[in-house]
């Protein structure tokens, strides 16, 4: 039986299981199965393959309607943006999908529950159990559409927002600087502040869980601003 967490995903996902041990599976990270005795549930990692395809699928089809103009490199690069692993975290946070994962003592207190890497295969994992237990493409489908390709355009100028903020700046004629100006919390879960320079004039600053996503989040900001 599956523990009154598990069943609160349920109800965030919109999605209940009949087989629930393929969601046990699903949130059961490598480090956890090793740790036990008696190996209860799987890992995550054949699911994650399978859910892996089965994004590809729903996605490609959705960008092929959505966009019947654009040419294959095109809908590719717009692919990647959307199912490349920051994205796929940062869409799972939104269900706080990290709350739920099983995680073994030692990649636990590494911080792996914030790691955009195993937050990103749970998704697709949780997507391949999904599409074993209903027997179909139906029930994947609906959560993808809702919590992966829904805000289509905000999410690709989220995911993009440094490289579009590099070509505009270059056409311009300025100069483009990212400075990273604090670092909090313990060494497993630390957040950055980043700040964005134009002309070397400080115009906008985000936060992340990586100096990575701490500067793309400041560039956001800039481009939110200039679409105001």
């Amino acid at each position: 039986m599956i523990n009154a967490p598990g069943t609160d995903l349920e109800e965030r996902i919109g999605y209940h299981f009949q087989n629930r041990y393929l969601l046990e599976c699903a949130l059961t990270h490598t480090s956890y199965a090793n740790e036990q005795k008696i190996r209860k549930y799987e890992d995550y990692e054949r699911l994650e393959f399978l859910g892996d395809a089965v994004l590809e699928m729903i996605s490609s089809a959705f960008l092929y309607q959505r966009y019947p103009k654009k040419h294959e490199g095109d809908l590719t690069k717009i692919r990647a943006s959307l199912v490349c692993e920051p994205a796929l975290a940062y869409c799972a946070r939104d269900f706080e999908l990290e709350k739920y994962i099983r995680l073994g003592k030692g990649e636990e207190a590494g911080g792996g529950r914030e790691k955009d890497s195993i937050i990103s295969d749970v998704c697709e994992a949780v997507i391949g159990a999904m599409y074993l237990d209903s027997g179909d493409i139906k029930a994947p489908r609906k959560f993808i559409m809702r919590f992966i390709l829904s805000d289509l355009e905000g999410k690709l100028l989220f995911y993009d927002a440094k490289s579009i903020l590099q070509e505009r700046t270059q056409k311009k004629g300025q100069t483009l600087e990212y400075r990273i100006l604090e670092e909090s919390g313990p060494c497993h879960q630390r957040t950055y502040t980043a700040a964005v320079l134009i002309d070397g004039t400080e115009v906008q600053r985000g936060s992340g869980k990586s100096k990575k996503a701490a500067e793309q989040q400041a560039a956001y900001e800039v481009l939110l601003e200039e679409r105001k």
